[in-house]
């Protein structure tokens, strides 16, 4: 979020009002409190009403009309496995789901962004190798963020895909992948270099198939 604020700012971009309320769901961190600081840090002088939703301490009795009342739902990073069963211990894989036809834009990093699929791998577990994880399935097939970032991710997703996992989307830190109607609609990056992969299985082997994205840019001053 601090370092490069153009993956935010296209997230913002996309909401159906002029001044959006984007809400920071932290759950996959245990609702730690330094990483929902953070997100009013950076948040607080854009063009938004950010507000974010606790569910280790939860206060919010009516977790589908509060989902509802939200244009940006931004949901941050760590653990996938924790997020899952949280949210669906407290109902807010229900509210998710509620909100998918009301124009709530459904976005995040890391977990924020495997938990959509219906397949992804995670360190969830402890395990270095990386283990598979069946994902809310509001997107179809399998995602994998963190293709660049981390040695491990590209020779484990390949692995699972060729194991059985279905096809699905790969992505460079920095990366976004636009979804409308659970169709890749683009893909943005806010790095340079940044890219996307889809990975299939093509007799017998994971074919990687390159998908450029487009730049952001700050806009002109």
């Amino acid at each position: 979020m601090e370092a490069n604020p153009l993956l935010d700012d296209y997230i913002l971009g996309l909401a159906r009002r002029d001044r959006p309320r984007i809400c920071f769901v932290p759950t996959a961190s245990g609702d730690n409190e330094n990483y929902i600081v953070r997100f009013y840090k950076r948040f607080a002088d854009a063009n938004c009403q950010p507000c974010h939703l606790e569910l280790f301490r939860r206060t919010e009795r009516d977790l589908v009309g509060f989902a509802k009342a939200q244009d940006v739902l931004y949901v941050g990073g760590g653990n996938v496995a924790n997020l899952l069963a949280v949210w669906r211990l407290h109902g807010f894989d229900l509210a998710v789901r509620e909100v998918l036809t009301d124009g709530v834009i459904l976005a995040g990093v890391s977990a924020g962004s495997i938990c959509w699929f219906e397949h992804g791998l995670t360190d969830s577990f402890g395990d270095p190798s990386l283990s598979p994880i069946v994902g809310l399935g509001l997107l179809p097939g399998s995602n994998c963020p963190h293709f660049d970032g981390e040695a491990n991710r590209r020779p484990a997703f390949t692995t699972m895909i060729r194991q059985g996992m279905p096809a699905g989307f790969a992505a460079d830190d920095g990366v976004g992948l636009h979804f409308v109607d659970a169709k890749l609609h683009k893909v943005v990056t806010s790095r340079p270099k940044g890219k996307a992969y889809g990975l299939e299985l093509q007799d017998g082997d994971v074919r990687e198939h390159l998908i450029e994205p487009e730049r952001l840019r700050p806009p002109a001053v």
